[in-house]
Formats: structure tokens, sequence, C-alpha cells
């Protein structure tokens, strides 16, 4: 008798789900900067941050982990930690180039594709003029320390700014990002000052320009937005704001950019606890000290102090009659 070969067993049709067909049809995936896009092929938010801490530790050697850097000579460190970071880094901002014409924003002001670009040479080109930044930075952030120790009766040691002073960390991660941000690179420097936002409390958008000796006090809850422009040798305290008023609008409805939005701080200023300053065109004059919970939208001339009038207070005896 013949066999008859048997029937492989009829597929089973898959159950529906409902819930994941509704969640599928609310991503979109053609490649474009959407609000329901997939992120597929946008930079890495782990690999950035593991490259932030390897410059970190160029710039503060030893800021994670001190041991490290008694095993090697100093050279040998600081040549393997920009190594690793530029390996790193280099194919994540490859990955974030192409928003420069793909973004939204870049989309509306009608920006295309340069012709014959190479992003892998391109993001090669970023990295070494990166890397050649770094000393600066070193420089500047040395002048930060200095800063600190000096503005704060409670440090004792230089060794206690660079290991426990949260602001420190915050304009370290802004001085490396800022360069990535001249250097016209989309996302990473946002991503990387976000990182540290989240560590510190401290929010500065990488387009902040800030000059020597800067000084954030206690950190938790500053805000300082992307077009403040901070000089030399200014401290600031927890919760100051330097924002933007509310911003003007195309003939579509869509935020104007690039234009000035934040303030301007010239040096030797003093901004106490929760103070905030909003607007584009407030100047902050040279010397300055604005007391705490300060809200102004007005420029102040130099050597001004700028105070609220103090509440009238209602002290009530704890004492029962």
């Amino acid at each position: 008798m013949k066999k008859t070969a048997k029937r492989p067993p009829a597929r089973r049709r898959a159950a529906s789900d409902p819930t994941l067909d509704a969640l599928l049809a609310l991503f979109h995936d053609n490649g474009g900067d959407r609000p329901d896009g997939l992120m597929k092929g946008y930079p890495n938010p782990r690999r950035i941050v593991e490259a932030l801490q390897l410059f970190l530790d160029v710039i503060i050697p030893g800021k994670f982990d001190t041991a490290l850097v008694d095993r090697k000579p100093l050279a040998a460190f600081l040549k393997e930690k920009m190594a690793k970071g530029a390996a790193l880094l280099e194919p994540e901002i490859a990955r974030a180039l192409p928003l420069r014409w793909k973004g939204e924003a870049a989309c509306v002001e009608g920006k295309v594709c340069p012709k014959h670009l190479d992003v892998k040479k391109e993001a090669a080109c970023i990295i070494a003029a990166f890397r050649n930044r770094l000393p600066e930075v070193r420089r500047l952030v040395i002048e930060d320390i200095k800063a600190a120790y000096r503005g704060d009766p409670a440090a004792l040691t230089y060794a206690e700014v660079k290991l426990a002073y949260p602001g420190l960390i915050a304009v370290v991660t802004h001085r490396l990002a800022h360069e990535l941000y001249k250097l016209n690179v989309p996302v990473v420097p946002r991503m990387m000052s976000e990182w540290t936002h989240s560590r510190t409390g401290v929010d500065i958008n990488p387009g902040a320009r800030i000059g020597e000796g800067f000084f954030i006090d206690h950190a938790t809850g500053v805000v300082i937005g992307e077009t403040t422009e901070i000089g030399n040798n200014v401290k600031i305290y927890q919760g100051v704001t330097l924002g933007a008023r509310s911003f003007s609008l195309d003939e579509n409805g869509n935020p104007i950019k690039h234009i000035k939005r934040h303030p301007t701080v010239e040096d030797n200023v003093v901004i106490y606890a929760n103070a905030t300053i909003l607007g584009g065109d407030t100047v902050i004059g040279l010397g300055s000290i604005i007391g705490g919970n300060v809200f102004l939208m007005e420029s102040v001339p130099p050597n001004s102090f700028v105070a609220t009038k103090h509440p009238e207070l209602h002290i009530k005896s704890g004492n029962k009659k």
C-alpha cells in the first residue's frame, strides 16, 4: 500500500489584537521628521551619553572614577579617552546630520541636502574640529572651578568642587555640547545637555554663550535658554531662569527660529535664587546684582541693584491663651 504523504498542519490564524493594531496605526516609517515617526536611524542616546562621559573624563580626569587616573600616565589616559569617545560619537553625528535638511524647521525653511555631501566624511571632520577645541574647553573649566571655589564659602578645597558640585558638571557638559552646537550638529548637543539636566536639575540649552569663570551655586532648577549671552565672572543661584517672552509666529503660525529670544547678562553680575529674567532685548548691565525672586522683562544699567519690595509679614504667636 502506498503511504499518503501527511499534510502539514494548517496554520492557525493569528488571533486579532485590537490594541496592537491600534498602536501600529499610530506609527509612520517614511524616514521623515514627524511627531508620529519611528526613530529608526536616529542617534543612539546610550552611546552619546557614553561618549559624553569619556570626554568629561578628558576635561576633568577621574570625575567618575579617580582610580582610573592612577593606573596609567596622563598622556595615555587622555589619548585613550579621546579615541574611545570619538569612536562612539562619530557614527552618532553621522546619523544626526541628515536632520540639517530633514528636520521639520529645516523643511519649513526650504533647506535641501547639499550635493555630493558624504555624511561620514562630514562627521569625521566635525570630530576632528571638536577634538581640537578640547584644550580651550579645559582652560575655561579651570576658570569655572576657580569661580566656584571663590564664590562659595562652604568650599574648602578645589577637590570638593570637582567631585561634588552639580553646577560644575552642568557647565562642563554645556561647554562640550556648545562646541558641537557651533559645528552645526543637530540633536546630539541637546541629548548631552538633557542627560546632565536629568542628573543636576540644570537645563542649559547648548546654544547659550557663556564666558569665563561661570558659577551656578546649588544648581537645581536653573534654566538658561538657547540665545542667552553670559559674560565673564557671572554667578547665579538655584532656580534662576534666563528665558524668553512669548515668541513671534510667521504667516503660517510657525514659531520664528534663529532670532534672539533670551537675555544678555554682562560681566561680573550676580543673580540670586529664583529670579526670572526674560526677553531677547533685556540686558543686565555690568556689575549688577539681581535679588531673589525678582521678575524682570526690561534692561538695567551697569552697577544696578534690583530687588522686589519686601512683602508685609504676619507672624502669629504659637502661645494659646
